[in-house]
């Protein structure tokens, strides 16, 4: 397996910067490294439309370039709801397209140039 050329909290902060440049400016997005594993990071992203909706993310790099994003949780003002309605599915969708183009954004640094 190709391995991403940074790892761990340089990746994290490498996300973290170029993330927000791929969502609408109402959203945001917290990143932070995982504990347990220096090739993946978790993704905090906030809908803040009239929804209050937030989505926690493990967004594991499969190699150098590509990732691979599974959903931990999703919430609705601060309580957890069933992620199958069509507007919170709707709302994962984007989100999980606003990832991978952050991910192709980074894949010059995660691919080491």
């Amino acid at each position: 397996m190709d391995k991403p050329a940074i790892r761990g909290e340089q990746l994290a902060h490498a996300w973290a910067e170029e993330l927000p440049k791929h969502m609408p400016n109402s959203d945001h997005a917290k990143v932070w490294a995982d504990e347990h594993d220096d090739q993946t990071v978790r993704v905090h992203m906030v809908n803040e439309g009239r929804s209050s909706y937030t989505f926690d993310f493990k967004c594991t790099y499969v190699d150098s370039r590509e990732v691979k994003v599974d959903l931990v949780d999703v919430e609705r003002d601060r309580e957890h709801i069933d992620e199958h309605s069509d507007i919170v599915q709707e709302l994962i969708q984007t989100d999980v397209r606003h990832i991978h183009e952050c991910a192709q954004a980074l894949r010059d640094l995660t691919h080491g140039g």
